[in-house]
């Protein structure tokens, strides 16, 4: 087993909820010889240097992602990609601790499996380029208006980029949208993405 990082336990003892599901996929991935970090906020495990899977906790349930999921088989078709714009990562997702005991020995042979995958040369392939996200044409206005606004909004990452647009393009009324903007422009001067 390895060892245990005292940022992880800080972590799980600050959580309202999922804390025996944490602990449960915690304690897999550490008898799975994983090393245990505390990255993004959130317990991350990885094998030679290289990051293996993330425990994600959300109002829902809770999740052991795996960064390079694609290049799992998966025969049983328990993994999930997190979303629809998702090219790597794939995860389990548990609603209860009883769910994971069960499944133990599975998620188990994912991480060994995931662990060989991450020196197969399969992992260094390219990603594919994202879908290029339209701009909605409030928020094209918006930018085209303010001079500040354009300039910060290309100041931020790709995938925080996208992540706004997809939001602002998914209001199907143009009301919904405007308002939508206006609530996120503060958040985007500042630099900050949606969730930041």
């Amino acid at each position: 087993m390895s060892d245990t990082n005292p940022k992880v336990d800080a972590f799980i003892k600050s959580q309202k909820a999922w804390t025996a599901e944490i602990k449960s996929l915690r304690q897999i991935a550490l008898d799975s010889g994983l090393q245990e970090d505390f990255k993004w906020s959130l317990p991350c495990y990885s094998h030679d240097g290289q990051n293996i899977a993330i425990i994600q906790n959300f109002k829902n349930f809770c999740a052991l992602m795996f960064f390079k999921g694609h290049l799992l088989k998966d025969s049983k078709g328990l993994l999930k990609a997190p979303g629809e714009n998702s090219q790597t990562a794939r995860r389990f997702e548990f609603t209860s601790a009883a769910e994971i005991s069960k499944l133990k020995t599975t998620i188990k042979a994912y991480i060994k499996e995931a662990v060989k995958a991450e020196s197969s040369p399969a992992a260094k392939t390219e990603k594919k380029a994202p879908r290029k996200q339209d701009i909605p044409v409030e928020f094209k206005t918006k930018l085209a208006n303010n001079k500040k606004l354009k300039a910060a909004f290309e100041g931020l990452t790709p995938g925080r980029q996208r992540l706004y647009l997809m939001h602002f393009a998914s209001a199907k009324q143009a009301t919904t949208r405007v308002s939508r903007i206006e609530k996120y422009i503060p958040k985007i001067l500042k630099g900050l993405g949606m969730n930041d």
